[in-house]
């Protein structure tokens, strides 16, 4: 595999190519040229590196609007209460993204590999059956009065929670459903071709998938289509709502190192 990033807009990831195609779903949006820290979330696609949080303040987290150092092989961004270095190595045809974040002993940060995949209708996401999924309000509408008033989410199972089946993408239907598996480890298939990704990092700490899968539904004043799979540390897309088990924790030594293994087949 190869990938390609853009270190100056946040050091997102342009480009992530093997098993014979482009995976990664890209949109333009010129208000990217134009953020700052803080600023709204742009979307444009790619892989964004959301910390230390996804959801919330900052939107997105507050590494997506400052310009990387380095080189694509080896970068870092500062942000206000710490920093991140990414190195980028090739393991028997994967990319391994290894992760470092520096900050105070006892910081707590959501990350996510904010990854917008390019995918058709026949396209699915696979997972350990009975895997524990985390579903968000945006599913509300789809449940009806199943959905606890003021429920910041349900807990369900791995593929249909509360029967929808969130494990295949499907035409554009006009719904847009944000869930979080308990696994650090899927496999993306559309038709002939084949996507692994795979998070490690240390026993305590939290790991995840999330998965966003817009159809059509998102945003309210015009929607597009999306597919976001995403690699995680924590259970949950805003760090405000993280319980004490829930969220990545820099240790006594002040630096928490993670690696995200990504790899690509056809499979006839």
């Amino acid at each position: 595999m190869t990938a390609s990033f853009d270190l100056a807009r946040g050091g997102r990831w342009t480009s992530l190519s093997g098993g014979g195609r482009e995976w990664l779903w890209s949109r333009p949006d010129p208000a990217r040229f134009e953020v700052v820290p803080g600023s709204e979330f742009v979307d444009v696609g790619g892989l964004e590196e959301c910390v230390p949080t996804v959801r919330g303040l900052p939107d997105h987290g507050d590494a997506w609007s400052r310009p990387w150092t380095g080189y694509p092989a080896q970068s870092m961004v500062s942000c206000d209460n710490f920093d991140l270095v990414r190195t980028i190595s090739n393991e028997a045809g994967a990319i391994v993204a290894t992760y470092r974040l520096s900050a105070d002993p006892g910081f707590r940060f959501l990350w996510a590999g904010h990854a917008l995949l390019d995918l058709g209708e026949k396209a699915r996401l696979i997972a350990p059956y009975g895997t524990p999924v985390r579903i968000f309000p945006e599913a509300a509408p789809l449940l009806g009065p199943a959905w606890p008033d003021g429920a910041p989410y349900l807990d369900g199972y791995w593929p249909a929670p509360f029967g929808l089946e969130l494990d295949r993408f499907g035409p554009d239907d006009g719904t847009a459903v944000g869930a979080v598996l308990g696994c650090g480890a899927v496999r993306v298939e559309d038709q002939t071709d084949a996507l692994d990704l795979r998070l490690e990092a240390p026993p305590d700490v939290p790991i995840g998938t999330a998965l966003w899968r817009n159809l059509g539904g998102f945003p309210e004043k015009a929607p597009y289509r999306s597919v976001g799979v995403e690699p995680m540390l924590g259970a949950v897309f805003n760090l405000a709502e993280a319980g004490p088990d829930e969220a990545a924790v820099i240790p006594s030594s002040g630096e928490l190192t993670w690696r995200l293994v990504v790899a690509a087949e056809r499979m006839r």
